[in-house]
């Protein structure tokens, strides 16, 4: 039986393969190859979507990283400045933000299921203006009422 190989590449430090990889020896080297490295992150984005604990730093960066996000784009997304993405990733405070951590797992398990519905509102959300400026205006039409262009107050 072949020992466990520690998989720190992933960047978390509770990541152990059993199965999944070669050993290799070359040139006085030795190389792990990973038969199906996809579908173990989507296996281990799987998993941190799951827990039930907050995600630590580590594992929210390893989400983040997999949706293919930078801390920017996830910032707006989230509606929190970089700083507090890139203190969250780094383990700068204490833990990772109960909001924040929620909207990433739900935009990864949506994001991984096809779907990306709930990406599309977020950032529509976050390309919004300040709402105290607007006024929402109705139009009566074929389909129904529908919202027209805001008009500023």
């Amino acid at each position: 039986m072949t020992e466990p190989y520690h998989y720190r590449e992933s960047g978390l430090d509770d990541v152990y393969l059993a199965s999944g990889f070669r050993r290799i020896e070359s040139g006085g080297r030795s190389f792990v190859a990973i038969d199906d490295i996809d579908g173990l992150h989507e296996a281990i984005g799987r998993h941190l979507v799951e827990e039930t604990r907050r995600l630590t730093g580590a594992q929210f960066r390893f989400l983040r990283t997999e949706l293919g996000l930078s801390q920017a784009s996830l910032a707006r997304l989230l509606d929190v400045s970089e700083q507090s993405v890139a203190r969250w990733e780094k383990g700068k405070t204490r833990r990772v933000d109960a909001v924040a951590d929620r909207l990433l797992r739900l935009l990864y398990a949506e994001h991984r299921g096809g779907d990306a519905r709930v990406g599309a509102y977020l950032r529509r959300i976050a390309d919004l203006e300040d709402e105290a400026d607007r006024v929402i205006t109705f139009a009566e039409t074929e389909e129904g009422w529908e919202p027209t262009a805001p008009v500023a107050a």
